[in-house]
């Protein structure tokens, strides 16, 4: 008969202290455990806020932001107050901080000072309230055109390509001269109808990419409706592309918007912006360069600041960016 083996409470103590460190050896050898996965927003996130390009265009947009809403924080004169026999095209006096004369005066005695900081009021709401509009449209557009596809979609894209094929600037100068008072929601409609195309068309194909993805199918084969699948599954996943696109071209329509006014077609007196400033003030460029030159610098340096951010966005939206 083969033998017993005896034990004895050191070999017990042996026995377990070498399991110990077995079990540990095991642990150690498949490392630590994986981080949580991240979503796409959060990842975005992530990268955004260790761009330095992202946190600049974001400072400056606050900062333009704030100035639009709440001006009068800024300056206590009134952008319409004019003085013509001491304030003609005064010069700047740059050694006066934020006060009326600081950027000097314009033809008509007013401050120009103040005349910025109440101008991007109306800049601002014409980039962000044709933003709005071109992004419900198109994305509206190009989903429906995306999602059902066959005739629907030849439809609309047909239609989108008719509005695509009318150059921007050119449509939107028709549309405005046919108004004899043209205020901030006129240009903003006229605008927005021109330019909803390119949403349009990221949408579609965003959509189109989407709809023939699992989770789509099977919320089709349990029995969702279409609402639900577009609202809540499609949507969502579709959002990143047309988010780059409004934010980038928001900076666009603060520019178009001054070119018109510019020309005389946009916006007009008595409203206040800085497109309306630059047209009044290209007379005086040879007399007082500063008159047109300070309400142009505001113009390039928030269309900059939106095209920077929308850049920044787009790098962090974008994996095959990363």
């Amino acid at each position: 008969m083969p033998e017993k083996t005896a034990t004895t409470p050191e070999t017990d103590v042996t026995v377990e202290a070498a399991t110990a460190a077995a079990v540990d050896a095991s642990v150690t050898d498949t490392g630590p455990a994986p981080d949580k996965a991240r979503s796409l927003w959060s990842d975005a996130w992530h990268d955004l806020r260790r761009n330095p390009l992202f946190l600049v265009s974001a400072v400056l947009i606050f900062i333009l932001l704030v100035i639009a809403t709440f001006p009068s924080l800024f300056t206590s004169a009134s952008p319409r107050d004019a003085d013509l026999v001491n304030h003609y095209l005064q010069a700047p006096n740059w050694s006066h901080f934020f006060s009326p004369d600081w950027f000097g005066y314009d033809g008509q005695g007013r401050s120009i000072y103040a005349r910025v900081l109440y101008g991007a009021r109306a800049s601002i709401m014409v980039g962000v309230g044709v933003t709005v509009l071109v992004t419900l449209l198109g994305t509206l557009v190009g989903m429906l055109a995306g999602y059902f596809g066959g005739w629907v979609d030849t439809l609309l894209s047909r239609l989108t390509d008719v509005f695509f094929g009318i150059p921007f600037l050119l449509g939107a100068l028709v549309i405005l001269t046919s108004f004899e008072k043209r205020e901030v929601w006129v240009v903003i409609l006229a605008l927005a109808f021109l330019g909803w195309t390119q949403i349009a068309r990221v949408a579609r194909g965003s959509v189109i990419t989407i709809k023939q993805a699992d989770y789509v199918v099977a919320a089709k084969a349990l029995g969702a409706s279409t609402s639900r699948i577009l609202v809540k599954h499609i949507l969502p996943n579709a959002l990143a592309p047309i988010i780059v696109v409004a934010t980038i071209a928001l900076g666009g329509y603060i520019a178009a918007e001054a070119t018109l006014s510019f020309l005389g077609i946009g916006l007009t007196e008595p409203t206040v912006s800085w497109g309306v400033d630059v047209s009044s003030a290209r007379e005086q460029l040879r007399n007082a360069p500063h008159v047109l030159i300070v309400p142009s610098v505001m113009v390039s340096i928030t269309v900059l600041s939106f095209l920077m951010f929308g850049d920044a966005v787009r790098n962090a939206l974008d994996p095959k960016l990363r």
